[in-house]
């Protein structure tokens, strides 16, 4: 990913938020497997898992799970098929993945914008605004899982499923429905409300797949770059366009200036001294 000094995210805590307030990730990944395109991708919700929230060196993981007719999952399938592992149903992938997240709140960015370049020198041009955070790991699946006393069940696919599906809903129903169940708000759903039977054939035509995260970068493209007052030539734009988005797009544009101008003047304050 092009990274400008000014663009980068570099606090892992700001980064697990952006992707949970965006979990619908991108997977990709580049295996060799007969009958299957080398990349593939596919968009799967993730949850992040960590033991100390307010890390800003441990990485943590990500948990996630796929359809078996997927092409995807077939290919990966395919390249652990008849290779030894430790646990029966529970295999790591040789190749790196690579998971991209993008946020929600993204828009294209006019030269009208740019209220103190454009008119000295007219020298703008158009650019969009976004923010995404790309994780690359090693990726565990976890396969086979199904009714508790099938004969090829695999206890540890199954564990790995339940763990997985219970975090998923309970963070969606939670904090994306905010269904919480207090005051006027809904009760929110759980697995266990659905039918057992129905869950086991569910759980068998699923995998489990955990991403073990060696690199998470980000970057918030938030018109840092501009002049302070082309920045707030975007943020009053923005803010009167009137779409949600648009101002969204405003409030998150207003909060970087605030840290550029501030960056800006404790440097200024360092050369001074």
């Amino acid at each position: 990913m092009y990274q400008r000094n000014e663009h980068a995210e570099t606090s892992l805590v700001a980064l697990r938020q952006l992707i949970r307030d965006n979990p619908l990730g991108q997977l990709t990944t580049a295996i060799t497997a007969d009958g299957f395109p080398l990349i593939q991708s596919s968009h799967i919700p993730w949850v992040v898992a960590v033991d100390d929230e307010s890390s800003e060196t441990e990485k943590g993981r990500l948990l996630g799970h796929m359809a078996k007719v997927n092409p995807q999952v077939k290919a990966m399938l395919a390249s652990v098929e008849g290779k030894p592992t430790a646990t029966p149903g529970v295999s790591a992938l040789e190749q790196e993945v690579l998971v991209v997240f993008t946020s929600a709140v993204q828009h294209y960015v006019t030269p009208k914008f740019y209220t103190e370049t454009k008119p000295m020198t007219a020298k703008v041009v158009p650019t969009w605004n976004y923010a995404t955070a790309h994780v690359r790991g090693k990726a565990t699946i976890y396969y086979g899982a199904g009714p508790p006393s099938g004969a090829t069940t695999n206890v540890a696919a199954n564990d790995f499923l339940e763990k997985q599906l219970d975090l998923l809903s309970d963070y969606s129903e939670q904090v994306i429905m905010d269904y919480t169940g207090e005051g006027d708000r809904p009760i929110p759903w759980k697995v266990a409300d659905a039918p057992g039977p129905y869950l086991d054939i569910m759980r068998k035509n699923i995998i489990g797949i955990e991403i073990e995260i060696t690199e998470l970068v980000g970057k918030y493209k938030m018109s840092q770059e501009m002049r302070a007052g082309d920045r707030q030539g975007v943020v009053a734009g923005f803010g009167k366009l009137g779409t949600e988005t648009a101002t969204a797009m405003s409030a998150i544009v207003a909060e970087k200036d605030k840290a550029t101008t501030a960056a800006k003047a404790a440097k200024a304050a360092e050369k001074a001294e």
